[in-house]
């Protein structure tokens, strides 16, 4: 008898596959048919919705509250929402330190008024000990729509640009969890991509944050939703120095590494410019860079290749197995 998985949460094609032929069509309708971060509903709004299992639940550079709060904010964004309004819900295993969940309730609160949204509903229940990694946190977002993903949009030429430093959430939280004393100062990406808002009135054609999976499986999929391959360069995706040293030594491929406040973009050549000069006048986005564009002339339709340092090709492809359970 079939069993699910991790892989099957894991952001990749395991998971993907397992969402398109299990639950997709149980509910089949045009408003899920997108599949945006966000819903996309009549009235002019979004709704989102997400769960958080994060281990350990305090992490350099953040902690579950201000994950999920961050996260919930951010698939409305990129889907084209300003955030309003989020619900919390909480599922807390019996035993945890009440020290512990007073100051995840007081990152949550902080990094809600950072972000100008609401917690206007919710929900808690408490499971006996042992049947819970401490505390789930579920979240729904809604907000009002500012533009919309336009991936038929998407033509030869266009740039696609990240929104700065790539894979440090999923390195932060291998090394703490594993207690590898590799690399001094690495921290989570986790942050708002509020400042991307005014794009989506600037002519950005598609947004997605990177997040499960990293950078490769965004593209991938990206890759696949369009009629166009698409040619990234190797050499102008931004990493971190400390990310590379560890990568290194680790033998990890970053580029499957999971962010928690990076995304792509997609914008017309024309406009690529001044888009990335708006990106890195913010702080959130001072190491914007231009990645790559849609291609028509290398690769085949659905392919996202990686043009690397020694002038190949590789062939970008979805996440296939968990490399790391519970980041986010």
């Amino acid at each position: 008898m079939a069993k699910i998985s991790l892989e099957m949460g894991s952001g990749g094609r395991l998971m993907r596959d397992f969402i398109a032929t299990k639950i997709v069509p149980l509910f089949k309708n045009p408003i899920l048919g997108e599949l945006h971060d966000a819903a996309h509903l009549p009235w002019g709004i979004a709704l989102t919705t997400d769960s958080y299992t994060v281990d350990p639940l305090f992490f350099p550079g953040g902690d579950i509250g201000t994950l999920c709060i961050n996260g919930t904010v951010n698939d409305l964004v990129v889907s084209g929402a300003r955030p309003a309004y989020l619900s919390l819900a909480l599922i807390i295993e019996e035993g945890l330190e009440l020290e512990q969940l007073e100051k995840i309730l007081q990152s949550i609160k902080k990094t809600a008024r950072k972000n100008s949204v609401e917690i206007v509903t919710g929900d808690t229940k408490v499971v006996p000990q042992g049947q819970g990694g401490k505390i789930y946190i579920n979240t729904a977002g809604v907000g009002r729509l500012l533009g919309r993903p336009r991936p038929d949009k998407i033509k030869p030429g266009d740039k696609i640009l990240v929104t700065g430093q790539v894979g440090e959430h999923g390195l932060a939280i291998m090394l703490i969890r594993n207690n590898f004393p590799l690399v001094a100062g690495v921290k989570s990406d986790c942050a708002p991509l509020l400042f991307l808002l005014p794009l989506w009135k600037q002519g950005v054609l598609w947004m997605r944050d990177i997040t499960r999976g990293g950078l490769a499986t965004v593209l991938a999929e990206l890759a696949e939703t369009i009629s166009y391959p698409l040619l990234i360069h190797e050499d102008q995706i931004p990493y971190s120095t400390r990310l590379q040293g560890a990568v290194e030594i680790l033998g990890i491929d970053p580029l499957y590494l999971a962010c928690e406040g990076r995304a792509i973009l997609v914008v017309p050549a024309k406009k690529a410019d001044a888009i990335l000069k708006k990106l890195r006048s913010n702080p959130g986005g001072r190491k914007a860079t231009i990645i790559g564009e849609v291609q028509d002339k290398i690769g085949q339709p659905g392919e996202a290749l990686l043009e690397t340092s020694s002038g190949g090709l590789r062939l970008l492809e979805p996440l296939t197995s968990e490399l790391l359970p519970r980041i986010c």
